[in-house]
Parts: structure tokens; sequence; C-alpha cells
């Protein structure tokens, strides 16, 4: 992590355009030159986040997400701006739509609930629990592959996730009313459940999707 001062922050952010901000200040920047700036607020009470900042996990966790072949954003550097009581992290953006953008076109909507399936076993098997999974960080690129932004809220483990981890995603992830209608569609979840499926190994597919249609009806 790098400190700079706020002549080189005024620097950097020139001519950016604020993407979200709340009534703290700025939180997320598109730069003049097309990458990102997202920012962290410094946390003053003993915490993690104290001594293991959001803006460094956010960096790390897209290198061991690169290492599993999980496409993300690519940063370019982390800086602590003490001038602003802000960490931040620089980087270029993993283009594309995310589903929840994608969910009001009806072309191939199916196609993407069973890739959108795939996607999370896939994370799963990988070992990673991202506990603020939701379909405004899954991203869909050009090459209609899918991937991760915000990553900040994210833990990878070396085994597969268990079955319990994976239960509570889920459950995370249904709490938002408008990804519940639309990953239901007309089936009841079919779709998604069944690329999901096939996603798996063999040995864990019937026990797992029987426990996960439960918790979508």
């Amino acid at each position: 992590m790098q400190s700079i001062d706020h002549s080189t922050y005024e620097a950097l952010r020139k001519g950016a355009q604020v993407l979200e901000a709340d009534g703290s200040g700025d939180k997320v920047l598109r730069l003049a030159d097309g990458r990102m700036l997202k920012l962290f607020r410094r946390k003053r009470l003993l915490s993690s986040a104290l001594f293991f900042p959001y803006a460094q996990r956010f960096a790390n966790n897209t290198k061991v997400l690169q290492q599993r072949g999980i496409l993300c954003p690519d940063v370019i550097a982390v800086y602590r701006i003490p001038s602003i009581q802000r960490d931040g992290v620089y980087y270029a953006p993993l283009a594309g739509e995310t589903v929840r953008q994608l969910q009001g076109t009806p072309e191939e909507t199916e196609t993407l609930r069973a890739q959108l399936g795939a996607f999370i076993a896939q994370l799963h098997e990988k070992g990673v629990y991202f506990r603020s999974l939701h379909f405004g960080n899954v991203v869909q690129t050009p090459q209609n592959q899918l991937g991760l932004i915000d990553i900040a809220d994210l833990r990878c483990q070396r085994r597969a996730l268990s079955d319990s981890k994976r239960l509570r995603n889920f459950a995370h992830l249904l709490r938002y009313k408008q990804d519940r209608q639309w990953l239901l569609g007309d089936d009841a979840g079919h779709t998604f459940l069944e690329g999901y499926r096939q996603a798996l190994p063999s040995k864990r597919q019937a026990a797992l999707i029987e426990r996960l249609r439960l918790l979508l009806d």
C-alpha cells in the first residue's frame, strides 16, 4: 500500500466522474483514463478492518480469484490517502454488464440463468465464499463470460465449500426480491438449479440440489 499526499490524489481524480457517494463523501470514481478508484473509509475503532484494510483485501482477492481462473478487476495500485482519511484501490474495471442490468432483457434469459447457476457452482467448488454475492456484482463480459466485481467482502479456502456455506450463500442471494423473482423465472428456478447441478461433481448433486430446491420454495 502506497501513501500519497493530497496533491497527488487531486491530480489522480481530476476530471473524474462520481459513480457512487454517500453522506461521508465519494465512494467510487471513474477516472479520466477510464479506470476506477474505489475509496474505503479508514476505521477508527478496533476492528479487523483497521489492521487489514478493505482496500488491501480487495487487491488481495483479485490475485486469489485470478489464480483460480475467475474473472475480476485488475488492480493497478493500492493507496493510503491520509488527507481524506481514506484508502483507495486503483483498478481497471471488468468490462460488461451486471446480471441485474441484464434482467430486463428477454433475449437469452434462460441461457443466462443456466450460466449463472454454473458460475456460482464454479465459485463454490473453487472454495470462494462471497458473502455479499448478488446480481449487481456478477458481470457478463462482451465475450459472454461471467466474473465478479466489488470483491472486498470475499473469502477463499483451499477446499470446496461445505453444503452449509453454500446454502448460506444462496440465502443471502435470495434476500433481494427482484433477483429472486428473476431467478425463479417461469419454471420455479429449474433452469438455474440445472446449471448449478451440472457443474457439480456427481457425488454431490442429488442431496445438495434437493436442499436448494427447498430454499427456493
